[in-house]
């Protein structure tokens, strides 16, 4: 059977608009801010469960490792399952996978539980988040009211790493390490109930296709192979062979997955949704926005607490007014800009502000005083993304036919998650590099010597972060098509 024969045979029809639609856009956003905050929500409790469990410091990569790998190498499998047994089904199930997967990990007594319990999470993760994506797609119809859904769908994925950095702070500071964890499991429970309230089933006529066998194990084989590699380049180095090994063998299973795509009877990702130039743009601009963004969250954060000796709640604290200016472009974007505009203006915009917040973020020092040098880039770069992740979002959904809404959405969190794996493996080793490299310099290695050395490597990484933003802005206006060349975005 022909890939277009098959692609015919199946017909999903979204279920009409209703006054429901928005609590589903609540329930959808609580399973959304779940998912995003539990990669940094964790971060800030790791030195307090590391002294609870006992474990290395070489061990402690693999509680945030675990997840990733797991969250990353399932996403468009994830996806695909959402578009073949149901959304408001997978979206369920997903929430309570996820819901028990915190629970276990929040009463580990071992590390070898705990990280058992963090791949759960990314296994059930990869299966919440594309379906999430997908039930807005499919339930916001409308333009005018799309555009205010991503609005709020985009804010809460760019500003769910800081808000879990102050959650972190704050249930670490007043309760337990462990309340990280089972916190997400008073947050599904809220989810469970609405969904299975307010959700609606989607309308299946025609034959079920069978699920891509070979392109599953092709992808998922590929994704992880990418996201360990780059989490092993973080550790290991450049020059590991398991690091070039496993990113080499990444590469040669995504070139097969393609070459199998465009035989199979029931490809796993349509390579039309990928071709198409606008979501092309569009998955590329998250992966760029994604890698850059990490050099915010990750470094602004052990400046804040290893140079001006903030608290984690500080910290958590430092970052609202970033995530107040995301939230107010987002809305801004979406409803107002976004329309009038297109992505081809605003993505290029906000990846330029992205560059100018990093570049302000290079002449951070020892001596540097909040309001004046920290808080001015934080809120650039919260419009930045305010800008960037809801024109990108939306843009990478519409048009999607519904049946594969699934994967589509899916794609939109492997770019965001493949994205912030590289970030995070290139910016951590080029800023390693730099402190090493600054401390030969200024023998001897005092304690000052090492305290600036940090400091000097915190800028190498925000000017790399900066060349990213550069790099996508570029890319976007190029890549984007102008309203009424193939794209409408127009309430």
């Amino acid at each position: 059977m022909s890939q277009t024969a098959s692609v015919a045979s199946l017909e999903i029809v979204a279920a009409p608009p209703t006054s429901r639609r928005w609590w589903t856009l609540c329930v959808v956003g609580l399973a959304q801010l779940m998912v995003v905050l539990d990669s940094t929500v964790v971060n800030i409790a790791l030195p307090s469960a590391q002294a609870d469990l006992g474990f290395s410091n070489g061990d402690r990569q693999w509680i945030v490792t675990a997840y990733s790998l797991a969250f990353g190498s399932l996403l468009l499998l994830g996806g695909r399952l959402s578009d073949l047994i149901g959304r408001k089904r997978t979206f369920i199930i997903g929430l309570i996978g996820f819901a028990v997967a915190s629970a276990l990990g929040g009463a580990a007594d071992s590390f070898g539980m705990l990280v058992g319990a963090r791949a759960l999470q990314g296994a059930f993760g990869a299966l919440l988040a594309p379906t999430a994506l997908a039930v807005l797609t499919t339930t916001f119809t409308i333009p005018k009211e799309r555009a205010r859904a991503f609005g709020v769908f985009g804010a809460i994925a760019g500003a769910g790493g800081a808000v879990g950095l102050l959650l972190g702070g704050y249930l670490t500071e007043n309760f337990d390490w462990r309340w990280n964890l089972y916190i997400n499991v008073v947050i599904a429970v809220i989810a469970i109930v609405g969904a299975a309230i307010f959700v609606s089933h989607a309308m299946r006529t025609g034959p079920r296709p069978k699920l891509d066998i070979p392109g599953t194990l092709l992808v998922s084989g590929a994704l992880f192979g990418l996201v360990y590699g780059f989490s092993n380049a973080e550790t290991d180095g450049w020059d590991s062979i398991l690091t070039w090994g496993t990113l080499s063998a990444a590469g040669i299973l995504l070139v097969a997955f393609v070459l199998w795509q465009r035989k199979a009877a029931h490809p796993l990702l349509p390579l039309a949704i990928v071709l198409d130039r606008n979501r092309a743009a569009a998955y590329i601009s998250i992966l760029i926005a994604g890698a850059g963004m990490f050099g915010i969250f990750l470094f602004v954060t052990y400046y804040l607490q290893t140079s001006l000796h903030y608290s984690p709640m500080q910290t958590g604290l430092s970052f609202l007014p970033m995530i107040a200016m995301l939230v107010l472009a987002a809305q801004l974007s979406t409803n107002i800009f976004v329309p009038r505009f297109g992505p081809k203006v605003l993505v290029p915009l906000g990846m330029s502000l992205g560059a100018i917040g990093m570049i302000y973020l290079t002449h951070l020092d020892l001596n540097s005083v909040y309001v004046l040098d920290v808080l001015p880039p934080l809120m650039i770069l919260g419009l930045a993304m305010g800008t960037i992740m809801p024109a990108s979002m939306q843009t990478a959904t519409l048009g999607v036919d519904g049946q594969f809404a699934g994967v589509a959405s899916a794609m939109v969190n492997t770019s965001q998650q493949v994205g912030g794996s590289i970030g995070t493996a290139l910016l951590n080793t080029l800023a390693a590099t730099a402190a090493t490299n600054y401390v030969a310099a200024h023998l001897p290695a005092t304690a000052a010597v090492a305290a600036q050395a940090a400091v000097q490597s915190y800028a190498v990484a925000y000017w790399w972060g900066a060349s990213f933003f550069i790099v996508g802005a570029i890319v976007a206006a190029l890549l984007f098509r102008r309203i009424g060349h193939g794209i409408s975005l127009r309430h």
